[in-house]
């Protein structure tokens, strides 16, 4: 899943970062409002955490300002602790959630989940699909046969955004969109080889090719 991080605070961003990888985000910043603004409308994430505190355009305005463009980029917001009017107001023009400074990663990493899964109407802590069920804190996928798999990086990002689309044809280029942050070398060739790793641990009728299309992640 890709995540866009809208934070001036250079220290919490490198903190932030490195954390939101690691839970397996792929992850670009914006440390000023103008340029989270242009990469919120870009329509390749899933999910932004936006700081309202940001210079040269305030989170307030960037989000009023996607909203108002129709962008329904589910948004966790990030406000001073005893900010309580800029947490209303952030709510009012069309944020999802809200946590206060400082705060514990761990809260930040169990909101932007319980989000993903509510905007994917999949609610709840763990996704199951198709009996399977994949753990996204521990990344491991428990297939039909009982069996508990560990994920790399890439298998996790690519098993859960299929997951969280199941039934939806999804290309090699909007697949590509999702699981790499802009610093990587975005081939999306190196998508056939996952899709293979996949479908050696659930089975080749799980994830079915559509020629010219994607692929698809069967629910049932």
């Amino acid at each position: 899943m890709r995540l866009l991080l809208a934070e001036d605070d250079l220290d919490l961003v490198a903190i932030l970062k490195k954390d939101l990888e690691t839970a397996g985000y792929a992850v670009d910043v914006a440390d000023n409002g103008i340029d989270a603004e242009y990469l919120g409308n870009e329509a390749i994430y899933d999910v932004a955490v936006l700081d309202l505190g940001l210079p040269r355009r305030n989170g307030i305005e960037v989000l009023n300002n996607w909203r108002a463009k129709g962008n329904n980029l589910p948004v966790v917001v990030l406000t001073a602790r005893n900010a309580w009017h800029e947490r209303v107001e952030g709510l009012k023009v069309g944020a999802d959630d809200y946590l206060g400074k400082p705060f514990h990663v761990e809260e930040l990493l169990a909101r932007l989940t319980a989000l993903l899964h509510r905007t994917s109407q999949q609610p709840g802590g763990t996704l199951r699909v198709c009996n399977m069920v994949l753990d996204e804190e521990r990344q491991n996928v428990t297939t039909t046969d009982g069996l508990s798999h560990k994920l790399t990086g890439t298998e996790f990002r690519l098993l859960r955004y299929l997951l969280l689309h199941p039934g939806k044809v999804l290309s090699k280029s909007e697949l590509t969109d999702h699981i790499y942050d802009q610093d990587s070398d975005k081939d999306s060739n190196i998508i056939e080889v996952y899709i293979r790793r996949l479908r050696k641990l659930m089975g080749n009728d799980c994830i079915e090719t559509r020629r010219g299309q994607g692929y698809v992640f069967r629910d049932h």
